[in-house]
């Protein structure tokens, strides 16, 4: 989202090669000191845990057993409920298995460049070595 002025007109400027390269680099920091709190504020990366897998194998069971009983009984909201709770529960644990930890980076080497912007650099410098 662009900040606008009064007359709708955007003032917003785009960053230079410099202030992104900056702004990745510090990113890629940030990544190393604090992989957690990098994480909490993407929402990507979920770090499995053993009491919601535990939590969700033992939803999922539950459900059964209680869809199991509606069916036995025929009664039709116990038969509903036992499904519902066995189908958290499966949501539960595939959420935890679909869940990586991150993959810790030492602290002493830099984070690579991605290739593609690299490319880009080589060109840029060449054209101005031949513009001198």
């Amino acid at each position: 989202m662009t900040p606008l002025d009064p007359s709708g007109y955007s003032f917003a400027m785009p960053l230079s090669d410099e202030e992104k390269r900056l702004l990745a680099e510090m990113e890629a920091a940030l990544a190393v000191d604090d992989p957690k709190l990098v994480s909490t504020l993407s929402g990507k990366v979920r770090t499995p845990k053993k009491n919601r897998m535990f939590a969700g194998i033992l939803l999922f069971f539950t459900g059964l057993v209680t869809l199991l009983a509606g069916l036995i009984s025929q009664t039709i909201p116990v038969g509903i409920a036992g499904f519902v709770l066995a189908l958290i529960g499966l949501v539960f644990v595939i959420t935890n298995l679909a869940g990586k930890s991150p993959v810790p980076v030492k602290s002493n080497e830099r984070p690579k460049k991605p290739k593609w912007s690299s490319s880009f650099e080589e060109r840029w410098d060449r054209r101005q070595q031949e513009n001198e």
